[in-house]
């Protein structure tokens, strides 16, 4: 448990210490664009896999439960990973100036299009679902701990991403924000944009279910745990 600790805190300080203030700019300053994000990749895929190792020891020998919902849980679950998947492939799809090397999109004449009407950070809204998903399915500690990172990791992701586009384009993420909103469905439901759904690309959409299909089919085998025959 102890290594699975370290390993959270460490990709939970690298995403809100460093790459969520102005820290960033700093170490950026010294050794440039480039190479930050790519020592920065390193360490994040290093902590991802740190952590995926310890949560399996840990998973192998037990740690306690806190809660356990059944079924109920489960059908939860598998509802939350299908709609966090969908904004995630497609969001990963979509062009968005939001995600890494971007953010010229903001000078567009609506930048706001496809699933980004919904919410402005897809991929993170993804994550945020999925890992609620597993929190629902999975009531113990180690899971607690494990998913929970993504899903802190992911919220905090969101207004830091926020801040570092308006610091670098303040007129054109003004525009940009008035349009969209992190809570899908919120600038929809307050009238700041509408809902276009052959926007967002049927293409997109069906690989969003072909991926939802495969980890449902593949899980028990990738890890360990069949989904499906429970």
């Amino acid at each position: 448990m102890t290594s699975l600790i370290a390993a959270c805190a460490l990709f939970l300080l690298i995403h809100s210490l460093i790459s969520g203030t102005g820290l960033r700019a700093t170490i950026t300053d010294a050794i440039g664009e480039k190479t930050y994000r790519g020592i920065f990749s390193l360490v994040s895929l290093g902590a991802i896999v740190w952590m995926a190792m310890s949560y399996n020891a840990v998973s192998e020998t037990g740690s306690r439960y806190l809660w356990n919902l059944g079924n109920a849980g489960h059908g939860i679950a598998l509802l939350l990973v299908f709609l966090g998947l969908m904004f995630a492939v497609i969001g990963v799809a979509t062009k968005n100036p939001t995600a890494m090397q971007q953010e010229g999109l903001l000078a567009a004449d609506d930048p706001a299009t496809g699933i980004v009407r919904i919410t402005r950070h897809p991929f993170l809204v993804g994550v945020v679902l999925w890992a609620a998903a597993h929190l629902l399915a999975n009531g113990d500690l180690g899971s607690l701990i494990f998913f929970g990172t993504f899903l802190l990791v992911s919220l905090i992701g969101m207004p830091n991403i926020d801040a570092k586009r308006a610091r670098r384009d303040p007129e054109g993420w003004a525009r940009f924000a008035a349009r969209t909103s992190r809570t899908p469905f919120a600038a929809i439901l307050k009238g700041r944009n509408s809902l276009k759904v052959a926007e967002i690309g049927w293409p997109k959409i069906l690989a969003g279910l072909i991926v939802y299909a495969a980890i449902l089919y593949f899980h028990g085998w990738i890890f360990g745990v069949d989904v499906l025959h429970r």
